[in-house]
């Protein structure tokens, strides 16, 4: 290639038969002083162009003339000026094919001189400039670069002429081959000019397609003093996830397409985070959550023990030094579906602005700390959370709630372990006596049924020995029951309660649910009579060993059946019969020797529940059924 940049056609005529002409003058006496002129203006004019500012102004002068500048491109080709490049500017020049293709460039109007004083050191991207390769003034014809399934660049260095008369030379990167997957980066310098008045012209490098990674493009701009019509448009190959802005910013759009990345990374992170979250939730629609088993998993328990302080003196078994930690490491497994972990931090956002009332006996209240513990543990600014009345003991007076500043919700707990109403009528003697009014709602009613979420219960104190004689305790209207059954009982108060969420609760506004009936697990007697669960640290294991289905979760079944609400059911019976191992027995006080804690006059806790534990999963499934209920109010919307 040197050898056709050398020997290029000058005039349409070989530099052989140009030289030939030019000897012969030398052979006729007539000429030989047109012969003595010219060497002498060769002389004078070469001594001027030595010793005249160029691009290069360190090359030595002998260098300037009759050598030639090399520049290495991206491809290892090489682009060569001379002297003579400065004679014959007028030069016919071919240009070659581009894919296939010639290129045509416009061409100005006017003559256009040029200069420029100064040209930067040029690399491409990717490769580091060596320290002593500087530009030269290049003017020659255009040579294609061969594109062969990948993408080339262009190199366009404009030059300076003082004598720059008439066409503007035009330069094109010289062919390059391209192995493999390495693309050469497309780098173009432009100009300064004075009287910039018309037109530049246009050069639009075809484009090819390309199997493989796309190549590096950089356009560096220099600024024009008369910048007064239309820019020149410059059309390269697509720039790749590496290229250097159009402005010369090459790092500021690094960055931005970096951060263009992340920002898709994190938009697809979000889009299968949520069809995850999705398909979970569908798997959850037919999945019966009460069918399953206990599995140890060692992430759990859901928040630290012994670090919610709201938690019961009589439920903190860890505080209240029991040895073992099983218990704490198990999770209700159901075997249709998995049942996700309770996230803290979403459940508060379903909670936003709402208010979620617990109303039940101390089972539910059982539940209700464990669910204001996990929710808490995940609060940054834990005062934040507070009880409205700043109380931090829960068990004397009829209603408590929590309030979640940052998310505007409330988690209350009322009390009402009968959900019908506790009375009291005059004896035969003048004195009172106590009664339950069957045909009456819980007096704290008006209070929690402007709620949003609603768990309620009822069972535990239905196995006390009043209810269970049911000999003068039953109340309907004014009339006492001398002796009622106390499945009837537990019945006509059921129906109560359902014909009050009749009456008093929108679904559309207000999730009710309804908790099961949480087993005992007392052994040689009740609570009151030497029943005992302390040596109890593993769950049950064998079916057999379970309880029969408590004749009172039937009846209720069936009031659900006669009801106008829809009202969630979470039977927790069975699943909570296995964790015989769960319950605080004799660790109900701290600080207590092994001889106290086993005292005879100390009764046992096999009904309540330690914390962390058994209701954690409850609260895991209460998290379920939220998950639930938000899809199909969204399909609802969509429908």
């Amino acid at each position: 290639m040197a050898e056709t940049a050398k020997y290029a056609p000058i005039n349409g005529a070989t530099l052989y038969t140009d030289m030939k002409v030019h000897l012969s003058v030398v052979k006729t006496k007539r000429t030989v002083a047109f012969a003595y002129g010219f060497v002498f203006v060769f002389i004078v004019v070469t001594t001027f162009l030595a010793f005249s500012p160029s691009p290069n102004p360190s090359s030595p002068w002998f260098t300037n003339i009759f050598s030639l500048s090399k520049q290495e491109g991206n491809g290892g080709g090489t682009y060569r000026s001379s002297v003579f490049s400065n004679f014959f500017t007028k030069s016919s020049h071919h240009v070659g094919d581009v894919s296939g293709g010639d290129v045509v460039v416009p061409r100005s109007s006017k003559k256009n001189k040029i200069e420029q004083p100064h040209l930067d050191k040029v690399s491409p991207i990717g490769q580091k400039a060596q320290n002593n390769d500087k530009v030269g003034v290049l003017e020659k014809p255009l040579n294609s670069s061969v594109l062969s399934n990948q993408e080339s660049s262009v190199l366009k260095n404009d030059t300076q002429s003082r004598d720059f008369d008439d066409k503007v030379g035009i330069l094109k990167a010289n062919e390059s081959s391209i192995e493999g997957t390495k693309f050469a980066a497309a780098t173009v310098n432009q100009t300064q000019s004075k009287d910039f008045d018309k037109k530049v012209g246009i050069l639009k490098a075809n484009e090819s397609s390309i199997e493989g990674p796309r190549s590096a493009a950089s356009v560096n701009q220099s600024q024009s003093k008369n910048f007064n019509d239309k820019v020149g448009i410059l059309k390269g190959p697509k720039y790749s996830s590496e290229e250097k802005s159009a402005n010369g910013k090459g790092e500021k759009g690094v960055v931005e397409k970096e951060a263009s990345s992340l920002v898709n990374e994190e938009i697809n992170g979000k889009f299968f985070e949520k069809k995850r979250d999705e398909d979970l939730v569908k798997s959850l629609l037919n999945c019966d959550f009460f069918d399953g088993n206990w599995v140890t998993d060692e992430s759990y328990p859901l928040y630290k023990p012994g670090s919610c302080s709201l938690i019961d003196e009589q439920f903190n078994c860890f505080l209240n030094d029991r040895p073992d930690s099983g218990y704490l490491k198990m999770k209700w497994k159901p075997k249709a579906c998995s049942l996700p972990r309770l996230n803290a931090t979403h459940m508060l956002e379903l909670l936003r602005g709402k208010r979620l009332a617990f109303v039940g006996d101390s089972l539910n209240r059982n539940m209700w700390e464990s669910l204001i513990c996990i929710l808490k543990n995940s609060v940054k600014d834990q005062k934040k959370v507070y009880e409205e009345f700043g109380r931090h003991h829960f068990r004397t007076e009829a209603s408590y709630s929590f309030i979640f500043e940052e998310y505007k919700c409330r988690v209350e707990f009322f009390v009402s372990p009968f959900l019908v109403q506790q009375w009291e009528v005059s004896d035969k003697k003048g004195g009172k006596k106590e009664t339950l009014r069957l045909d009456l709602i819980g007096e704290s009613a008006d209070k929690y049924k402007g709620a949003d979420i609603i768990v309620f219960n009822t069972g535990h104190w239905w196995t006390h020995e009043k209810t269970s004689l049911g000999k003068g305790y039953y109340q309907e209207g004014s009339h006492v029951h001398d002796e009622l059954n106390v499945l009837e009982a537990f019945r006509r108060a059921l129906t109560t309660w359902g014909r009050w969420v009749d009456a008093h609760i929108n679904p559309r506004k207000t999730f009710a649910l309804f908790r099961g009936y949480s087993p005992t697990h007392f052994s040689g007697g009740q609570w009151n009579s030497g029943g005992a669960c302390d040596s109890e640290t593993e769950p049950i294991k064998n079916d057999t060993y379970l309880t029969p289905y408590p004749s009172k979760m039937t009846v209720l079944e069936s009031v659900f059946k006669g009801m106008k609400t829809q009202v969630s059911y979470l039977n927790i019976t069975r699943m909570t019969d296995y964790r015989k191992d769960g319950h605080p027995s004799i660790y109900r006080k701290p600080n207590l020797t092994d001889k106290e804690r086993r005292s005879q006059w100390r009764y046992q806790d096999c009904s309540h529940w330690c914390l962390p534990g058994v209701p954690d999963a409850w609260n895991e499934l209460l998290y379920a059924e939220l998950l639930v209920r938000q899809h199909q109010k969204q399909q609802e919307k969509m429908s």
